[in-house]
């Protein structure tokens, strides 16, 4: 049996090579798209996809070509959140084109390719007890293969919902040729903003990517009734935040149920609700958006290049 140090150089792989290649594709895929902007969040649980699919549907009804990229390998909602997961693939020349959504949102998700809505992502191995040793690297291999063999087309905006925690950013910084910027969604209790000080840093400190701003979300609750607006948390802990990192908020987006109803019916909210306090708001963050990545390109930003 040969040991590792047995090997001369790649043993014949050509991995170098073969990595070169692909990071070529990938950047060739997407010079036709001219921001790339991520969503993540510290934690789960705090409306992080359902955010970044009426932020895409926003910004989309505002006149830009979206395309949204679920990011999530083992967890993925995005189609679903947008009624296209029974929509098939078309493989073309080029390669694979996405599935087109609501205001002609262009989707794509690994949930695309699995065969029922409960079916998990498993990696080949010998035992999946023994996969973990590679489930970091073939999810970043899958990552870098859905956006490599994508046909995006023209976009003036791809969204990348990144999956929920600080470990996974990494992936997508490594990945990307460029990378504009993230939101980072919290809402307002302490404990979600004490995890999501740590995707802050993680993604500043550690990183160098640049943070647009914070979106709360549940900031507050508006009566149907009398259309009076409330805290539901103290904005003190939010005002805190923001100082610290010295990041703007862009957005405190109000608590409404039918938003949590639109998602269970594959329809982003914003497109049903267009005249609603929670969908005005939509309206100020993607402009909010929109003005950090045209201010940042003005200043000749765009964003870390591995």
């Amino acid at each position: 049996m040969k040991r590792y140090r047995d090997i001369a150089g790649d043993g014949g792989s050509n991995i170098v090579r073969q990595v070169q290649a692909q990071q070529e594709a990938l950047r060739k895929r997407l010079a036709s798209i001219t921001y790339l902007v991520g969503v993540m969040s510290g934690k789960g649980g705090v409306g992080k996809s359902s955010i970044a699919v009426n932020l895409a549907a926003t910004l989309a009804v505002q006149g830009w070509q979206v395309g949204i990229l679920d990011a999530d390998i083992n967890g993925p909602s995005v189609a679903r959140l947008l009624g296209v997961r029974d929509e098939p693939l078309r493989e073309t020349a080029d390669g694979i084109e996405p599935v087109r959504a609501a205001a002609g949102l262009k989707v794509m998700s690994i949930d695309l390719f699995l065969p029922r809505e409960e079916s998990p992502v498993l990696w080949t191995a010998p035992t999946q007890r023994d996969a973990y040793t590679w489930r970091g690297m073939m999810e970043a291999l899958a990552l870098r293969e859905m956006l490599a063999d994508t046909c995006w087309g023209p976009l003036d905006v791809l969204i990348v919902d990144l999956p929920p925690g600080t470990d996974k950013l990494p992936n997508l910084v490594d990945i990307l040729p460029r990378f504009n910027g993230c939101l980072t969604i919290s809402q307002p209790s302490q404990l979600s903003q004490f995890v999501v000080a740590k995707a802050i840093a993680m993604a500043r400190e550690w990183f160098k990517t640049p943070v647009l701003g914070l979106v709360i979300n549940m900031a507050g609750h508006v009566c149907s009734h009398c259309g009076h607006e409330e805290a539901l948390f103290p904005v003190e802990d939010l005002e805190a935040l923001s100082r610290r990192w010295q990041l703007p908020i862009l957005a405190r987006l109000p608590f409404d149920p039918k938003f949590s109803l639109a998602a269970d019916q594959g329809r982003p909210y914003v497109l049903d609700c267009p005249q609603a306090p929670l969908s005005l708001a939509f309206g100020r963050l993607a402009s909010r958006v929109k003005d950090c990545l045209l201010a940042r390109a003005a200043d000749g930003h765009s964003g870390p290049s591995p």
